[in-house]
């Protein structure tokens, strides 16, 4: 006789998953990622913490301003970081599965936990933010800080940058971003896997102008549940992401076997479009080894290879065999200041003076890199930046750098692709794109 199915897991109490996401907040506002917090947190607990964590991140601007009047004199971290994660939660009505009153006795529960002697302190200010929330609200609106829910030197960036869009830019960075996927090439068109999906009662849309292999889905779900993600057929990668492989290969006439080189390659995602859509000799080069590891395992579930080596790609003389290459992929590090909706804790992670850093070790990576190019051929610069610092400006400065003719930027070069509904600068005449991430590219030809 078979045995009986195991009783499903009980879900964690929220207790717990506000206990959890309050010390994810506290390790952010101490400078550690949301990533490496959660990978601390206990796997049943993981994926209600991130939730919490994330909304929480979302709203912290609002939410330390609220704190702050209702409770002016700044509490122990711990305890702060459990008040304005709450505070957080219960700050735009309707959006989560608890009852405010709910939340609140949760929290307070949390703080007998964490702290029970500031148990009381935590229960008055949550219930006179219930009873004053719209008074509180449109105090904090007020205030930067509370308006846009970045940090300032941010907000004042972003206006200097983009003077017709940062109200726009700021606002939209609060958003949940879609979730887009990469049909394999190689296994299959978007068009088939949209009906596979509509099969299974999921619906999706097939996303214009990525080549019909992009794939946007109505509502988001585990990979774990998307058909043939094991096997290779399906991969997650936000549309803008999306065009890097495209811009790369599409007329540059290259060859089965051409030479290319995926510069700061991790985790892997452009490598593998890379490989879905031509016959390369691709190396995948990146400083971690550790994160170089993930590029395999991606490589792996979609049946896909490549030479992978760790290094720095400012210094080939450590790994460059002298052979040069076709096409270079320069997807360099940056502030991900266009990726903040799917990534809330860059905002208060990041440092006013991390652009300038950033810049720099860009502009080191672009003149390492351009020797290494064959003549006539092609190297992508990429950053999921908004920031022109990493974009514009740094591709004019690249190109003053080179002799007269030496380096020409291709026309059809996108460069920048601002987070908005229609993914363009303001005033662009080009045709819409799909609700996309903060892009810059830049597609240079070595004559």
């Amino acid at each position: 006789m078979p045995a009986a199915p195991a009783p499903p897991t009980p879900a964690p109490p929220l207790h717990r998953l506000l206990e959890h996401a309050a010390d994810a907040v506290q390790a952010v506002r101490g400078g550690r990622s949301l990533t490496d917090a959660l990978a601390r947190c206990p796997a049943d607990c993981r994926p209600g913490t991130q939730a919490l964590s994330f909304h929480a991140l979302r709203w912290l601007g609002s939410a330390t301003e609220a704190r702050a009047r209702l409770a002016p004199k700044t509490p122990p971290p711990g305890v702060d970081a459990l008040l304005v994660t709450a505070l957080a939660l219960l700050w735009p009505p309707g959006e989560l599965p608890y009852p405010e009153h709910t939340l609140v006795d949760q929290a307070v529960d949390a703080a007998r936990l964490r702290v029970p002697a500031a148990a009381g302190f935590v229960n008055a200010v949550l219930r006179r933010f219930v009873r004053e929330r719209a008074e509180v609200v449109q105090a904090v609106r007020h205030a930067p800080l509370g308006a846009y829910n970045h940090p300032l030197w941010w907000i004042e960036r972003v206006k200097r940058d983009w003077p017709q869009a940062w109200d726009a830019l700021l606002t939209s960075a609060n958003e949940h971003p879609p979730m887009t996927l990469r049909v394999n090439a190689r296994r299959g068109s978007g068009e088939r896997y949209v009906q596979g999906l509509a099969a299974l009662g999921r619906a999706a849309t097939v996303l214009e102008g990525l080549d019909g292999q992009a794939v946007v889905l109505e509502r988001p779900c585990p990979v774990a549940q998307l058909p043939g993600f094991a096997e290779g057929e399906v991969s997650v990668q936000d549309a803008a992401a999306q065009r890097a492989a495209p811009l790369l290969l599409d007329g540059a006439g290259l060859r089965p076997g051409a030479r290319v080189l995926d510069a700061c390659a991790a985790p892997g995602g452009k490598t593998a479009h890379l490989l879905e859509r031509a016959e390369l000799d691709l190396l995948a080069l990146d400083s971690d080894p550790q994160r170089l590891a993930r590029v395999q395992d991606t490589l792996k579930r979609l049946q896909l290879a490549a030479e992978l080596k760790a290094g720095d790609a400012r210094r080939p003389q450590d790994w460059w065999d002298g052979r040069p290459f076709d096409a270079i992929l320069l997807d360099a590090p940056c502030t991900a200041s266009g990726i903040v909706r799917r990534h809330p804790d860059v905002r208060w992670l990041r440092r006013a003076g991390d652009i300038a850093s950033l810049a720099r070790i860009q502009a080191e990576l672009l003149d390492a890199l351009w020797p290494l190019l064959a003549p006539g051929g092609r190297l992508l610069y990429a950053t999921c930046s908004i920031f022109p610092d990493e974009g514009r400006q740094q591709i004019e400065a690249f190109l003053q750098r080179q002799s007269p003719g030496h380096a020409l930027l291709e026309p059809h070069s996108p460069g920048h692709l601002l987070p908005l509904p229609d993914n363009r600068q303001p005033g662009s005449t080009g045709p819409s794109r799909p609700l996309a991430d903060g892009f810059f590219y830049a597609l240079i030809r070595k004559t």
